[in-house]
């Protein structure tokens, strides 16, 4: 156990406590490529740490009434059937397939978290929540991405709790601590079936995410969050494409066509970026 595991990992806390998710993103990674875990058992020890950190770093937020019981324990009653579900079916899926699936969904959530956040939705009239139909279909969901790679469950779980509860994204990062436990659990209950998990690394792993997870719920009410979303996205964007690249065939990896690929994406997400906040200012301004 190195100084930089540790390090890295009172980071996974503090992206959980401040942002509500980012934890499995950083945790895979960390645990494959510095701790030298095979994917799977990294997919499988990362729930344990997210899980037990999430319920580690809900406490403050709880404390600060940014958590809504109700709506979060509905969402994480339906994403745990499918995190299950997806923990069980990662047995019978190659090692290579996940981390691939892994690196897509980092890409995808860097692509989000680099999008400017969309506005909650009221809630309906007469005190009326979103269906239980909608709810179930996009907690299956979740669960199911969270449970097969060990990812995407907390930047999957804020912004449909901001669009179908219409809570506001403060609330819905507290909220989405909840639903992230629960999945976590519930996928490494079905991981547990095909892989061992190594008790003295997750224990020592997650007691460094746990501090830092307290530290950045703490600190959520002041980091300007608009920044720090950007300033991860970018991170997360950079790791999601050396961990896809580095599943490449050697021979693709080093042909100048794949770089030129790469570079050119790069440019064009840079640009999107510069061309979205100018966006921002240009409405701002009239308003």
């Amino acid at each position: 156990m190195t100084v930089l595991v540790l390090a890295a990992s009172l980071l996974v806390g503090v992206a959980l406590g401040v942002l509500g998710g980012g934890g499995s993103i950083l945790t895979v990674p960390i645990l494959v490529h510095l701790a030298g875990l095979g994917p799977k058992e990294a997919i499988a020890t990362s729930l344990f740490v997210v899980g037990v950190t999430s319920l580690a770093a809900l406490v403050p937020h709880a404390r600060a009434r940014r958590v809504r019981w109700r709506t979060g324990l509905l969402f994480g009653a339906f994403s745990m059937v499918g995190a299950y579900g997806g923990g069980r079916l990662a047995e019978y899926v190659p090692a290579t397939a996940l981390v691939v699936a892994f690196a897509l969904m980092t890409l995808a959530t860097a692509a989000a978290m680099l999008r400017a956040p969309r506005t909650a939705r009221a809630p309906g009239p007469a005190g009326g929540g979103p269906s239980v139909r909608r709810v179930a279909g996009e907690g299956v969901l979740v669960g199911v991405v969270t449970g097969l790679v060990g990812s995407g469950g907390g930047f999957l779980v804020v912004p449909a709790l901001a669009l179908l509860g219409g809570l506001p994204m403060g609330v819905a990062a507290g909220t989405s601590l909840l639903v992230i436990a629960m999945n976590s659990f519930a996928g490494l209950a079905g991981h547990l079936s095909g892989v061992t998990l190594d008790l003295g690394l997750a224990l020592t792993v997650t007691a460094a995410a746990v501090l830092g997870g307290l530290a950045g719920a703490r600190a959520a009410a002041r980091v300007p969050r608009a920044a720090l979303r950007r300033a991860f996205g970018w991170f997360v964007a950079a790791m999601g494409s050396f961990v896809l690249v580095g599943e490449l065939d050697p021979a693709v990896r080093t042909h100048p066509a794949t770089w030129a690929v790469l570079g050119a994406a790069g440019l064009a997400a840079v640009a999107g970026a510069i061309a979205r906040r100018a966006r921002g200012r240009t409405e701002t301004a009239h308003e």
